[in-house]
C-alpha cells in the first residue's frame, strides 16, 4: 500500500458522490480540501466519524475547509448513510476504487484475528494547490473534526 505523504500532488479524480453528482478535486480549487476515507457506510466508527465532522461542520468550513467522504460503498448506500444522517458535504461512492487507490487507502487489514483487504481509516488535508498538507493516521473518529483543526 503507497499511500499519499505530506507534499504529494494529489492525482484527478472523478467519482460520482451520493447524490449523483460528479465530484473532482478540481470542482475545489484556491480552497483547502479535508478528503476522509472511511470502510463502511452505517457502520458504528463510520458513523461516529461523519456525526463528529457534522456537527463541527460549521467550524470547518470557517477555518475554509471543504469536505468529502469516501468509501467504496454504492451510491444508493452513500445517500441512504447521508439522508439518515443529515450529511451537509458530500459522499463519494468510489466503487471502482479510483480515489481509494489513487490515495493509497486500499491494503491489507486486520481485524479479531482476521487478515482481509479493505480501506484504512484516513485523512487527507491538501491545500489549495492540490497538494497533501497533512496525513492524519489515527483517525479519533469521536474526535476527528478536532484533529482536523488542530
Amino acid at each position: 500500500m503507497k499511500t499519499l505523504q505530506v507534499g504529494d500532488s494529489v492525482p484527478h479524480f472523478s467519482v460520482v458522490d451520493d447524490r449523483g453528482k460528479t465530484q473532482s478535486l478540481g470542482d475545489y480549487k484556491d480552497q483547502k480540501v479535508v478528503v476522509f476515507f472511511y470502510p463502511k457506510a452505517n457502520t458504528p466508527g463510520c458513523t461516529a466519524e461523519a456525526c463528529d465532522l457534522r456537527d463541527h461542520y460549521k467550524e470547518l468550513q470557517e477555518a475554509g475547509y471543504a469536505l468529502l467522504g469516501v468509501s467504496a460503498d454504492s451510491v444508493k448506500m452513500q445517500r441512504n448513510f447521508s439522508e439518515k444522517f443529515d450529511f451537509p458535504f458530500p459522499l463519494l461512492a468510489d466503487e471502482n476504487k479510483e480515489v481509494i487507490n489513487a490515495f493509497g487507502v486500499w491494503g491489507l487489514k486486520k481485524f479479531m484475528g482476521k487478515e482481509y483487504d479493505g480501506i484504512h481509516r484516513k485523512t487527507f488535508i491538501i491545500d489549495e494547490k492540490g497538494v497533501v498538507e497533512r496525513v492524519i493516521d489515527k483517525v479519533k473518529t469521536k474526535e476527528h473534526a478536532a484533529q482536523i483543526l488542530e
